[in-house]
């Protein structure tokens, strides 16, 4: 079977097919149009988020058996396609969402505690301590919506903390604990403190976040997005952080990113870009939630698994 690799991922897949017999390909410099030209004998694709697998790219690989996408996303694959014509698609988040639980705990107590600003003062001989009083995550209520792999990692993690912890999920139900209280939509809005987003993106998903979905919240509120960049409409986020009904967001994806997510639009950011990165209560990083040391390894060990289940 010929498994073609189009974007880099941990080798341990790779020598983890190889000794099962596979016949891995490294594809990961072949432009699309000379990948679709070469391919009609491929039987397994691997990709991050290269390019997209809809049906126009699938028609032109008849012996396609699998696809193993490295992540948790599957926007970029055609699934109706594949379940119409017996190919199975495997994703892996379970690789890393420890990573972005982490990422989003780490975020959200940064902005908290002002530890960016407080970093740069210090480093600047400025020894402003009430300038930088922080606030505690203890006796807040953190609303998770999405409750899937992402958001039931970010719950454990937030066990420890002293807050309450409720959850939405549209799609789940049943998964109430004696930590995590499922709740509707409606009281999520209105209970919490901070707002923190681990759910697909699709046409019911983009702009999830908009003036509509903030005016429903009761309180002001911190947000969280780790999941994808098109769930905050950044035009409706600004008035937002103007009025105080979100007091600060973490921001680990932009809906400026490329699709391939290795870079953002630089060449034709708008104008609402230069507001967003001027404000101390807005804290940014490049989509690496997901993307440690360990989760590298993980996120191809668990793709590995799934492939030699069905095909080993």
């Amino acid at each position: 079977m010929n498994v073609h690799f189009i974007d880099t991922v941990h080798e341990i897949l790779w020598d983890t097919l190889s000794s099962k017999g596979f016949t891995c390909l490294d594809r990961t410099k072949v432009s699309k149009h000379d990948f679709f030209k070469s391919a009609e004998q491929c039987s397994g694709i691997v990709i991050r988020s290269r390019f997209k697998l809809l049906e126009q790219e699938l028609l032109q690989l008849p012996n396609l058996k699998f696809i193993a996408r490295s992540g948790a996303g599957l926007e970029n694959i055609d699934l109706d396609y594949c379940a119409a014509h017996d190919i199975k698609v495997y994703n892996s988040p379970e690789g890393n969402m420890t990573a972005v639980a982490e990422h989003a705990i780490g975020m959200i107590l940064s902005l908290f505690n002002h530890l960016k600003r407080g970093d740069i003062e210090v480093k600047s001989a400025e020894w402003n301590r009430e300038l930088n009083r922080g606030l505690e995550l203890s006796g807040k209520t953190v609303g998770i919506i999405g409750y899937g792999n992402m958001g039931s990692a970010f719950a454990q993690r937030l066990s420890g903390f002293d807050c309450e912890v409720i959850a939405y999920d549209k799609y789940r139900k049943g998964y109430q604990t004696k930590n995590i209280k499922e709740v509707s939509l409606a009281e999520l809005q209105e209970k919490a403190d901070v707002i923190s987003l681990h759910i697909p993106i699709s046409e019911e998903t983009n702009y999830y976040v908009s003036t509509a979905f903030i005016n429903q919240v009761k309180k002001p509120f911190f947000l969280i997005n780790t999941a994808r960049g098109n769930h905050v409409k950044i035009t409706d986020l600004l008035p937002a952080l103007d009025t105080g009904k979100i007091l600060g967001a973490c921001l680990d994806v932009l809906e400026y990113e490329k699709f391939d997510f290795e870079n953002i639009a630089s060449e034709e950011l708008p104008k609402e870009w230069n507001e967003l990165i001027k404000r101390e209560n807005v804290l940014l990083s490049p989509h690496v939630a997901g993307w440690t040391k360990e989760s590298y390894l993980k996120l191809s060990s668990y793709l590995a698994k799934k492939i030699l289940s069905d095909w080993h």
